[in-house]
């Protein structure tokens, strides 16, 4: 009974040390004399290293550098060293105190606050930063833009969160000398740790330009089917963006069942909020299966800046339909049909009649 007292009292101590330690590095000792007690810890900033200015529909990179602007800013004496193995275990301790202001294990994740924002990298780790220092290399973050964000500024959420050491307490069995030197036996020093956690809040900007949509992209699903040719689809576009357009050209891409020697229209000078329709030609493969297609379309432009800007892709929906039934055939049939009733009726009368005799009876 006592045994089994014994392994449930142990197996309890052991739940509650793993509780109370899942939060810290091991070893989490509190055995050893504890000499000082410091004030501080890391300060880590950040901040973003590069262009923070992006174009709408871009997947583009944002840099982020951090720096640990920590220290120590004061200590306090909680144990008297009596006698040398004291005083020597004193010093050792402070030396490893200072190092209290160093970020451990510094994890960082990036989260838009904006749906036209998508932040597609994962947590970036830093090993350490000690204070003073700032990372060698930027951080780097893939985000993507949405395709019609439109120009201004987008919040993002940088989370970080690290480890330091919040102190430190060292223990010794004795201190002995040998060849001049005090040397402490059993040296052991245990480290106590704390989590840290901090937002610091980032923002980028979506640049000013032309954009585009289409409206009431439609086509006329009585001339479009499978076999047409030259069939006509229109599409509407409008420019959405903050700056006019010069020399403007609508593209398409066709695919099968489509083909097209008429894949461009101009649309000329496009002012933000104006629309202009435009008709492209198709012809339709005659076997062409009946349903909704989406043909994908562009804007060749020319920007505010005399640079030539290719919009971003969007689709016109184009419905084919089943060929219409052909006449030819049932009227082959019923030619036939026709034909062979006569030839019956003019045989089936010519039995009916006196057939009629030429030449003399001998």
């Amino acid at each position: 009974m006592k045994v089994i007292l014994a392994v449930a009292a142990a197996c309890i101590l052991t739940i509650l040390v793993a509780s109370c330690s899942q939060n810290t590095y091991i070893p989490y000792d509190l055995g050893g004399d504890n000499y000082y007690t410091m004030q501080g810890g890391p300060d880590i900033s950040a901040t973003v290293s590069g262009t923070d200015e992006f174009e709408r529909g871009d997947t583009a990179t944002l840099y982020v550098s951090l720096a640990n602007y920590g220290g120590i800013s004061g200590f306090q004496e909680d144990q008297v060293p009596q006698n040398p193995k004291e005083f020597k275990l004193a010093d050792a301790e402070l030396k490893e105190e200072y190092k209290k202001p160093t970020a451990l294990g510094i994890t960082l994740r990036l989260v838009s606050d904006s749906q036209q924002i998508e932040v597609a990298s994962g947590d970036q780790v830093i090993e350490s930063l000690k204070a003073g220092e700032k990372t060698r290399t930027p951080l780097s973050f893939k985000i993507k833009i949405g395709e019609h964000a439109l120009a201004g500024e987008y919040p993002l959420t940088l989370n970080i969160s690290y480890d330091y050491q919040d102190n430190v307490r060292i223990s010794a069995s004795e201190l002995e000398t040998r060849i001049g030197l005090s040397i402490l036996e059993d040296y052991k020093i245990s480290y106590i740790y704390q989590k840290e956690s901090r937002t610091v809040p980032m923002v980028i900007s979506v640049k000013k330009q032309a954009d585009f949509e289409t409206i009431n992209a439609t086509a006329a699903a009585e001339q479009v089917s499978a076999g047409d040719k030259n069939a006509i689809i229109s599409a509407t576009y409008r420019n959405i963006g903050e700056y006019p357009t010069r020399d403007a050209v609508a593209r398409l891409y066709v695919f099968k069942p489509f083909s097209t020697t008429d894949d461009q229209a101009f649309i000329g000078d496009l002012q933000p909020g104006e629309e202009t329709t435009v008709k492209f030609r198709l012809d339709v493969d005659s076997d062409a299966t009946a349903k909704e297609y989406g043909i994908k379309s562009d804007i060749k432009y020319t920007d505010v800046n005399g640079q030539t800007v290719i919009s971003e892709s969007m689709k016109i929906p184009v419905t084919v339909k089943e060929a219409p039934s052909s006449l030819l055939l049932p009227a082959l049939i019923l030619l036939v049909l026709f034909t062979s009733a006569g030839g019956y009726w003019y045989k089936k009368k010519g039995c009916h009649r006196p057939c009629e005799v030429t030449g003399k009876n001998e």
